[in-house]
């Protein structure tokens, strides 16, 4: 039986790159934003609860933002 090959385009390799993608993005936003709090000049230099949640928030709304971009590009 022949079995048909999956191409690189496939939709198990796009969703893969995706949630790659995904994680990246998240990751950037929340170590920028955390970046941000701990040294940026006139701040307190203390990495507190508020600190931590809002970096959560930016992560997410950047792996959204990017999910978002790269669905609209395929």
């Amino acid at each position: 039986m022949i079995e048909q090959q999956q191409g690189p385009d496939s939709d198990q390799a796009r969703q893969t790159r995706r949630r790659r993608a995904g994680i990246t993005a998240f990751l950037v936003g929340f170590l920028a934003t955390l970046a941000f709090f701990a040294f940026f000049p006139g701040l307190p230099h203390v990495i507190d609860w508020g600190a931590i949640l809002a970096s959560l928030a930016v992560g997410g709304l950047a792996r959204w933002v990017y999910q978002r971009w790269m669905t609209r590009a395929a």
